[in-house]
Parts: structure tokens; C-alpha cells; sequence
């Protein structure tokens, strides 16, 4: 019988410790600036119960939620009409009671229902977790995939959708990534619709604008026509989408437009007051009124934010919004919130593409002692128990090989320091120190090795 061949699924990847070292530098950065916002962090669990999440992303991103199915015999409960309709909705919903959540804001509302009185308002979180979409698999697209989510929730202060634009900008600044915040508020695009006579199609309306980049006007203008919406309304909505000029004389442009729609005027006065506030402190990257910016997920009522890479093209690497009652479908009526989320995995795509990693981005051991065998082993030992107790993480090479062999392996994965250990050493209770970049070798009591060490950073 052939030897089956190792692989994983699509849309999902392996790392090595590199990859970990520079992942883990995206991280750090991400957690220190949600940190210094005053955030705090939380976990919740992979799977979710699938009424948890079914509803709640568009009849899109309900497609793309990976169902798990019931443990023990879950046939059973299917019939053979059932079984042969072949109505994946219906057989799923049948046989899958839960699903491996599809994003981190759901599962949040979800948590801040369900510890509502252990928690203040407003409350401040951030979380850093994979999520899964069986979406296809493609450039910058994966199916497993990490979000940095920081949400403030219980607040309908628009400082709050200023304050997540410094964020943004600290974090890119930080990752010495250039990127252009693009804002747009979901009260503005249900002004337009009702614009072109369709109040009633809003849904539609913004699935089809938030594929403009991906399919181009043209085809949006063809999917609306087959959705239902006539010539007329899609060339009156047409030069809306494409205003051009400063966001001062968009917004200008649009007053005059909406003026009388109550809902699109409260979300022009909401995009001035957010410009208004963050004038007050201004970031470096470019902040852009777009009317072209819709964010399909249902479950956003005012602000939508997006973070394009200027230097490489590649999908949003951060986007987010404001949600006035995501709670309530979990009992919890009238809590606003507004959140924005990171996308770690084309984050990392984009500076790879960039070349903005150090070559080596982390050093896991910062000593390797050449083992001589079991008295000099025994010998060092204690030493690497002291070093370890103030910080230095530190190995000693498992056999007893030789010593070439075991300042080629500290070579390979970056140690900068040998420490070893002979007759000579042992009968002076002294060590040998080498630093393998410059080659130079100092001999020396525990005590100095500590503090050579300490003076070189580790």
C-alpha cells in the first residue's frame, strides 16, 4: 500500500519559527498600540453555536461559515425525503448544530451579552485569534486566518471612530507600512438609496458598490440592473458613487443632494464631526471620503472604515465600523459599538512583498552550550539554571557530537553565544565564551558570563 502523501487543506499554512519571529513582531506591535489605547484583552472559544452566527454576515457570508458537523449519529435525525432533496441549507442546518466562527465581533456581542454584569460600560477590548471562511483560496485570501480586533462597546461617542484612526495610523507607522484610511458611514448609502428610489433595496444596493474594486462599475451597474433596479436609478446613482474632489466639497456636494433624507444627513454630520475631531490630532496617512466604500456585513449601521497598502496591491488589511445594536439580537437592546479588526496574514503578505522584515527577527536561544560530554555537561548545567532564572534563554546541545558540528548548528539557527566547558575550565571553575559573529572568545568565571552577557543584551 503507497505511503500517503503529507499535505494540508487549501487556504491554510504551516510556519516555521521565522515566520512565527515575524508574525510575532506584527502582534506585539498591534497588542502594544491597542494597550497604550487603554484596551483589554479576551478570548472566546473557535466554534460557536451555529445560531450564534448564522444571520449575521449577508446571505454571502453565511455561505462561507464552516458548519461542523454533530458528533455521534446525526443521520438519524435527517430523513430520507431530506437526504434527497439535496438542500445543502436545509441538510446542515440539521446535521450541524455548531460552526467555527467566522469573524471576532459576533462572538464579542455574543460575550458581552452573556457577562454583561461582570463587565463596565463602555467597555474597552481588544482580541487577537484565528478565524475560518470557506472562501477560495487566493492571493491574500485564506481560510484560516488571524484577526486583531479592538472594539469599545457601550458608547455612541464619535470620539471613539476618531480615536480608531489614530490607531490605524500608530500601527502602520509602527510597521512602517504607508496606507489610506478610507471612511464612509452606512446612513449616507441608505440616503442614496432612497436618492434613486429604492429605500428598499439597500442590502442589494451595497453588496453590489462594496465589489466596485474587485469587478468595476460596469459589472456593478449590470448586477443591480439584475437585481432589479432600473436604468434610471443606476445612472442617477452612478456620478454619487464617483464625486470627485476634497472630502470637504464631496460632503459639500452630497448636502445638496440629500438634503430632506433624514438618515443620509445624520450620516454626513457624523463624517464631519469624526474629520473634525481627528483634525485635532492629525495622522500621517491619508484620510479619504468614499462613497464607493459600502462593507457588505449586515450587522454595521453608521461608520465603515477600510485600510488600503499604497505600495502593493492587495485587498483591506484593516477594516471595521459602527454596529448600534449588535447585542440586541442576543437580548441586549441599545448598546452601540464600533470596532475595527487587523488583518494579520496580508499584513504579513504586504511586508514581506515590501522586504520590511529584519533578516532575522528573533533569536530563540541567545547561548548554546557545547556539550563534551556527561562531566562538562554536568559542569554547565548549573550555569544555564542561573542564566535562565535572569532572562537568557539558553540550550545545551543534547549528544555529545563534535564540536564542529555543534558550532555549525549554533551557526544555522542564529545563537549568537557559545559557552564551553574542558579540563582546563573545570579545574580553574572558569568557562569559555564565544561570540559567534565577531569570533571573539573571552575565558571566564560564571559570574563574568553573566555579566558579558548582560552587557551584550542577551
Amino acid at each position: 500500500m503507497p505511503k500517503e502523501k503529507p499535505g494540508i487543506p487549501k487556504g491554510t499554512r504551516d510556519f516555521n519559527p521565522l515566520e512565527i519571529a515575524r508574525r510575532e513582531m506584527i502582534f506585539s506591535q498591534i497588542r502594544r498600540v491597542f494597550e497604550l489605547h487603554g484596551f483589554r484583552p479576551i478570548e472566546t472559544p473557535a466554534m460557536e453555536n451555529l445560531s450564534t452566527l448564522m444571520g449575521k454576515y449577508g446571505e454571502e457570508g453565511d455561505r462561507l461559515i464552516f458548519r461542523i458537523l454533530n458528533s455521534g449519529d446525526f443521520p438519524a435525525r435527517v430523513s430520507d425525503e431530506e437526504w434527497q432533496s439535496r438542500d445543502a441549507a436545509r441538510l446542515s442546518a440539521r446535521i450541524c448544530d455548531k460552526a467555527l466562527r467566522y469573524d471576532l465581533t459576533v462572538p464579542f456581542a455574543r460575550f458581552v451579552v452573556q457577562h454583561q454584569h461582570q463587565i463596565s460600560f463602555p467597555f474597552r477590548r481588544y482580541q487577537i485569534q484565528p478565524v475560518w471562511r470557506a472562501d477560495r483560496p487566493q492571493k491574500g485570501r485564506y481560510r484560516e486566518f488571524v484577526q486583531c480586533d479592538a472594539d469599545v462597546i457601550g458608547s455612541d461617542s464619535l470620539v471613539n471612530e476618531a480615536g480608531f484612526m489614530q490607531i490605524i495610523d500608530e500601527v502602520f507607522s509602527s510597521l512602517g507600512l504607508n496606507v489610506e484610511i478610507r471612511i464612509n458611514n452606512r446612513k449616507i448609502l441608505a440616503g442614496l438609496a432612497d436618492y434613486i428610489g429604492h429605500p428598499d433595496r439597500m442590502e442589494i444596493i451595497t453588496t453590489a458598490i462594496d465589489k466596485i474594486e474587485k469587478i468595476g462599475m460596469d459589472e456593478v451597474c449590470n448586477e443591480l440592473l439584475e437585481q432589479g433596479l432600473n436604468h434610471d436609478a443606476i445612472e442617477k446613482l452612478k456620478p454619487v458613487l464617483l464625486l470627485p474632489g476634497t472630502n470637504a466639497s464631496k460632503l459639500e456636494a452630497l448636502s445638496g443632494l440629500l438634503q430632506g433624507n433624514q438618515a443620509g444627513m445624520q450620516g454626513i454630520a457624523e463624517i464631519r464631526e469624526v474629520l473634525d475631531i481627528v483634525a485635532v490630532t492629525p495622522t500621517d496617512c491619508e484620510l479619504t471620503f468614499d462613497l464607493t466604500l459600502a462593507r457588505g456585513l449586515n450587522y454595521y449601521t453608521g461608520a465603515i472604515i477600510e485600510v488600503r497598502a499604497l505600495d502593493v496591491p492587495m485587498g483591506s488589511i484593516c477594516g471595521g465600523g459602527r454596529y448600534d445594536n449588535l447585542t440586541g439580537i442576543f437580548g441586549l437592546e441599545g448598546v452601540s459599538g464600533i470596532g475595527i479588526s487587523f488583518g494579520a496574514d496580508r499584513i504579513y503578505d504586504v511586508m514581506i512583498s515590501l522586504g520590511l522584515f529584519p533578516d532575522a527577527p528573533g533569536i530563540y536561544s541567545q547561548l548554546l552550550a557545547v556539550n563534551f560530554g556527561p562531566r562538562e555537561r554536568d559542569y554547565c548545567l548549573p550555569l544555564l539554571s542561573q542564566l535562565r532564572a535572569g532572562g537568557v534563554r539558553c540550550e545545551m546541545y543534547p549528544g555529545f557530537a563534535k564540536v564542529k558540528k555543534q558550532l555549525q548548528y549554533a551557526d544555522k539557527n542564529g545563537i549568537p553565544f557559545v559557552l564551553m566547558a574542558g579540563e582546563e575550565e573545570m579545574k580553574s571553575q572558569l568557562y569559555s565564551l564565544k561570540n559567534m559573529q565577531s569570533g571573539e572568545q573571552k575565558t571566564l568565571p560564571a559570574s563574568g558570563v553573566i555579566e558579558e552577557l548582560a552587557r551584550e543584551g542577551g
